[in-house]
């Protein structure tokens, strides 16, 4: 799994042999069980987690009811936006829906990486700037899209969701009912969507 992780760096930009080793020595790999926690409501983190395996589920809860807000699988990063300012408290919670290994990260190691590597603050932040632009167009397509819009896009960019989510936690990441999600779903097989 580790090569996964360089591999994963490796796709973004050549790296040498001393550099792949750099990387593969920072890595601390950890692994929870589906239904463990990497982050709770209210929790400040200052950790990073990078998928090599499995599915996390980022959801708020408002109202007592839990709304997903994201999904998180291989070569993925979750990172938290408060992630960059410890005083501030984790508004969501992100929880294993799988059984999942991730390397962890966090400012400390990323410093120590950097130090040894100049280049590689470049690749952090190349890093960084897709993670959130993804994050941005997950939520511009909130606002902006239909329900089925979304299933239907959900549906192209990531059709491995479809079997590892239950099925209402992808309803209330598109926004409806568990019904609703399957009258969306009857309609599009029908070919009336």
């Amino acid at each position: 799994m580790e090569n996964k992780f360089v591999a994963y760096f490796s796709k973004i930009s050549p790296l040498t042999q001393e550099e792949a080793e750099g990387i593969a020595e920072s890595m601390l790999t950890k692994t929870f069980k589906k239904g463990d926690f990497l982050l709770k409501e209210g929790q400040t983190s200052i950790n990073t987690y990078f998928i090599l395996e499995g599915c996390v589920r980022e959801y708020i809860l408002t109202d007592e009811e839990e709304k997903t807000t994201n999904f998180f699988t291989e070569e993925q990063w979750a990172i938290s936006l408060n992630s960059f300012n410890p005083q501030n408290a984790a508004k969501h919670n992100w929880i294993c829906v799988e059984d999942t290994t991730v390397v962890v990260g966090n400012e400390q190691r990323a410093q120590e990486l950097f130090k040894r590597f100049t280049r590689f603050e470049t690749l952090s932040r190349t890093i960084m700037e897709a993670a959130f632009a993804e994050q941005r167009e997950a939520l511009a397509s909130y606002y902006t899209d239909s329900p089925e819009q979304r299933y239907l896009k959900l549906q192209k960019a990531r059709p491995d969701l479809f079997q590892r989510i239950p099925q209402y936690h992808l309803a209330s990441y598109i926004g409806v009912k568990p019904e609703s999600l399957s009258r969306i779903r009857k309609r599009i097989a029908s070919g009336k969507g």
